[in-house]
């Protein structure tokens, strides 16, 4: 299995409570010496209109959002499959509500 990349979406066993749905990888690609965790964000249709949720229109997911409020690190045995990529815009609006949950400032540029 290719490893999976920051902005990839992929199918993940979240557990018996939780299902398979798919997620947002938001870490950084690891190396050698990195514990096997990959950071997702989990895609829900079940919306409730919060600041936190950070939708998207991409073909290979039903409507929906991204819950930063989610936020949860998934050994990557977990992840079955890469469904897509989210745009850069879209990247860039689930970790700009991340950063908002997480009351991290903005990056600098």
């Amino acid at each position: 299995m290719k490893p999976p990349l920051r902005g990839e979406v992929w199918l993940v066993d979240l557990g018996l409570a939780a299902k398979v749905r798919p997620a947002l990888v938001i870490s950084v690609p690891l190396t050698d010496q990195d514990r096997a965790l990959v950071a997702i964000v989990p895609h829900t249709t079940s919306l409730r209109g919060t600041r936190f949720e950070a939708t998207s229109s991409v073909s290979f997911l039903k409507a929906g959002a991204f819950d930063v409020q989610g936020v949860v690190t998934v050994p990557l045995a977990k992840l079955m499959r890469p469904l897509g990529t989210l745009k850069p815009a879209d990247l860039a609006n689930v970790e700009a509500r991340l950063r908002e949950w997480l009351g991290l400032a903005p990056p600098s540029r």
